[in-house]
């Protein structure tokens, strides 16, 4: 109830009067327990719901493709090589697949994050493992980076550089086939894994089990060839 004053002639007059509003604001009535709960809420489903963007956006990165890339080069006789490479950049994977003369396939992994180089050779029932060197690194890395412009290269017979590699496989050196990585362990699961290391050559004494050939961009041809170290 609001009190009014008005002027009537010379005197002042009080009576009742009203703003024509309801006596009281509903502010001060508005439940403020309720509206604290209700806020609450607000804020605990919004945090729930960032939560859940951050974990599907984690756990579903965006994945890169892989890419194959083709090489054409011939051989020491003339001969053309069949050979190819799937471009994992994502997991810094190169794949390589060699094919013989006699249409069989041999498989090297280039691992560049475990600094590892991986044979799986067609004639043999291991893997050969070897660290990566200097030029591994520079030879790789030809393939990442060009791949991403090219997916065919043809290699210049007059250009290419031959290089030749003997790896001495240590037969007293077995791997345990589950201690090794995903990418390594999906590659030689049905096989036993040996270690190599780099030697001058076998020697007459020894003989040479296999070769791989492997072929890079930067127009270098690397035959890679394994014999068995003495126990």
């Amino acid at each position: 109830m609001v009190r009014c004053w008005k002027r009537s002639e010379n005197r002042l007059e009080e009576e009742e009067c009203t703003d024509g509003g309801p006596e009281e604001s509903p502010l001060f009535h508005f439940p403020h327990k309720a509206f604290w709960v209700s806020l609450s809420a607000c804020l605990l489903l919004a945090i729930l719901a960032l939560g859940l963007m951050g974990h599907f956006g984690r756990s579903q990165p965006h994945s890169q493709p892989l890419q194959t890339v083709r090489f054409t080069v011939s051989d020491q006789t003339g001969a053309l090589i069949n050979q190819s490479a799937v471009v994992d950049q994502q997991n810094d994977l190169v794949t390589f697949s060699v094919t013989s003369s006699m249409n069989q396939t041999s498989t090297v992994l280039f691992d560049i994050k475990h600094s590892l180089i991986c044979y799986k050779p067609v004639s043999q029932e291991s893997c050969f493992l070897r660290k990566m060197e200097e030029s591994d690194y520079k030879n790789v890395n030809s393939v990442l980076h060009e791949s991403a412009r090219k997916s065919q290269f043809q290699l210049s017979g007059n250009e290419t550089q031959r290089q030749m590699e003997f790896l001495g496989v240590l037969a007293a050196s077995q791997v345990n086939v589950s201690s090794l990585e995903e990418p390594l362990q999906a590659l030689c699961q049905d096989r036993s894994v040996h270690w190599t290391r780099r030697t001058e050559g076998p020697g007459k004494q020894r003989l040479v089990y296999f070769c791989i050939d492997i072929c890079f961009p930067s127009n270098i041809c690397v035959s890679v060839c394994f014999y068995y170290l003495p126990e």
